[in-house]
């Protein structure tokens, strides 16, 4: 009884941590959509990273309806859901007409669509605990999945032998997210929790890694950086992919 309870106020402490952390991160974005508000225009910026976070979020939060009792993962997902939508509504309201369609048809196929097919096959194929471990490990596959894709800034990194797109804090407040979440996980006996923050937490030192072997680097990297539609070269959007593929882990939550 007593480990019991002394597990369980561990999970509260790592539970509230991860949650803070991970509120802190979910907010990173903002500078990007207040640029977007005083230009008027999100040309130039990707739409796909905040649909993914969505996505992973809403997820997460069905994960915990059918789990019970897991206030910590409804709480930092119900904020991640609202807030992305909020970054979505932006995007959308200061889009082109062309990109704003296309978006709108993106989010109603991957958010609305994948969510109910999940759902509807969750429904149809399982019941009681088994529905449980069955989304578990669709949430589990998924994250494991998004936290491939700072690879691309990694390689990025070697390639210029800059940091230029991989600011340190950033990385390190991620690495103590998925430290948080995996203890979570493993004093609430949930490792579809658990284990995809084990490959956050090598990732995030990874990054750390590389932060310190290049940050020195005096390499030009004018030529790499990506380009916007109208030739300016900008590294935001490699920092929103990256800022935005952590919230999902910090929603692994």
């Amino acid at each position: 009884m007593l480990a019991y309870l002394n597990a369980h106020i561990m999970a509260f402490v790592f539970g509230l941590l991860g949650n803070i952390i991970a509120f802190l991160v979910f907010l990173a974005p903002m500078p990007t959509f207040y640029t977007i508000y005083r230009k008027k225009s999100s040309e130039g910026y990707q739409a796909i990273p905040y649909m993914v976070a969505l996505f992973s979020a809403a997820l997460l939060l069905y994960y915990a309806f059918l789990k019970t009792n897991a206030y910590m993962i409804v709480s930092i997902n119900g904020f991640g859901c609202v807030i992305e939508i909020a970054y979505l509504a932006v995007y959308i309201f200061y889009a082109p007409k062309s990109l704003k369609i296309s978006t709108i048809k993106l989010i109603s196929i991957f958010n609305i669509g994948g969510l109910g097919i999940v759902m509807a096959v969750s429904i149809l194929l399982a019941k009681g605990p088994k529905r449980v471990a069955l989304v578990g490990w669709i949430c589990a596959v998924i994250n494991l999945a998004v936290f491939a894709a700072p690879l691309s800034i990694m390689r990025k990194v070697i390639r210029t032998k800059s940091v230029e797109y991989m600011p340190f804090m950033l990385s390190f407040f991620l690495t103590l997210t998925a430290i948080a979440w995996f203890f979570y996980g493993f004093f609430e006996n949930d490792y579809y929790i658990a284990v995809p923050n084990i490959a956050g937490f090598l990732f995030g030192i990874t990054q750390m890694i590389l932060y310190c072997v290049y940050k020195d680097s005096k390499k030009q990297t004018g030529q790499d950086r990506s380009t916007k539609p109208n030739g300016k070269g900008t590294g935001q959007e490699e920092f929103d992919v990256e800022v935005v593929v952590y919230n999902n882990h910090q929603s692994s939550q």
